[in-house]
């Protein structure tokens, strides 16, 4: 099969488009014809090597988190696929690899297709709906006429995040550039504020929660407008003890995760408000449920381009130049 691989990390290194054996299967996965991937800033990340501490993948690999795709082949112990079935993912960490033509993914990391996207557009919801999910549902159990502020709302998860926030009955204030303003709005954001020209923390107060992707002094003024007890989640570091804990990190990993958070909780404290970092996870039963959500129309895909799969290495830099409005996929079938 043809697929995109990583030789070794670097911020000028491209990845190599060669042929590849066919991955095997086990018992509990499914053979997955890819027909497209989303491209998300976590595959430059870690082809950049700034995941090396979090996801110590060693080269060559295949890049790609998000597929939409035709099951092909099942292992002996799968019950809830067969072949035909059209499904999407995000599969786990150290199982990625959708720039290929197949990947190889575990059962209860799939879900199926929302029936009303393309496959295309379904490409483009795995990684964002997941972030979203596990930050607003799981983490801030966010409730209706709760206040939340979420960063960069034309971003990919930006995008989705907005959309899931006014299902669950939130009032949502997001940042983004003047042109962008229409988009945000048309997605359910109450209150606008353009980045370049309005300071958001002069702005917004008594928050219940933010969703940072953001930098570090971004994540700092956060903590700022929140009520006492207000949640900041972020989705962009640092990462904190508590995530290594939950991951299963070494001792020696996780005293380096409790100096990098050290400074901001600790900021966090003293304001009476906590701090927590989230790297999502695969999940197909938290897929199925944002499914339902698509299906129903509650919430729509935003796609910004689509490459053809011979691109990647095309598509991965524009999603680096951070210019994208909702998600960029790759056509592989």
């Amino acid at each position: 099969m043809k697929a995109f691989v990583l030789n070794r990390y670097g911020k000028n290194e491209k990845l190599k488009f060669i042929d590849i054996a066919e991955p095997d299967i086990n018992e509990n996965e499914v053979l997955v014809q890819v027909h497209s991937a989303g491209v998300n800033l976590l595959d430059s990340k870690i082809k950049d090597g700034e995941f090396k501490l979090l996801l110590p993948y060693k080269p060559p690999f295949i890049l790609g988190h998000d597929v939409a795709g035709v099951v092909v082949k099942i292992g002996s112990k799968v019950s809830k696929y067969k072949v035909g079935d059209e499904v999407y993912s995000r599969p786990a960490d150290y199982h990625i690899g959708t720039f290929a033509e197949y990947i190889a993914i575990t059962e209860n990391d799939l879900a199926f297709k929302p029936k009303n996207l393309t496959m295309d557009e379904a490409a483009s919801i795995p990684l964002v709906g997941l972030t979203a999910w596990q930050a607003l549902v799981e983490k801030a159990k966010l409730k209706k006429g709760q206040k939340v502020f979420i960063q960069a709302g034309s971003g990919g998860v930006g995008t989705f995040a907005i959309q899931l926030a006014k299902h669950l009955g939130a009032t949502v204030a997001t940042t983004t550039s003047s042109v962008n303003k229409d988009l945000v709005k048309s997605l359910g954001a109450d209150i606008v504020i353009d980045y370049k020209t309005e300071d958001f923390e002069t702005i917004l107060k008594d928050y219940d929660v933010v969703l940072n992707s953001q930098d570090a002094k971004t994540l700092e003024k956060s903590l700022k407008i929140l009520k006492s007890a207000g949640k900041v989640i972020s989705i962009s570091g640092p990462p904190d003890v508590e995530f290594a804990n939950e991951v299963g990190l070494s001792w020696l990993v996780k005293m380096i995760m409790r100096l990098l958070s050290f400074s901001i909780k600790k900021k966090a404290r003293r304001l009476q408000v906590n701090f927590s970092f989230l790297f999502m996870k695969a999940q197909g039963e938290q897929l199925s449920q944002i499914t339902k959500l698509i299906e129903s129309g509650v919430i729509k895909p935003v796609m910004d381009k689509v490459f053809p799969f011979e691109q990647t290495n095309e598509a991965m830099s524009y999603v680096e130049a951070g210019r994208a409005k909702g998600k960029v996929v790759v056509k592989v079938k």
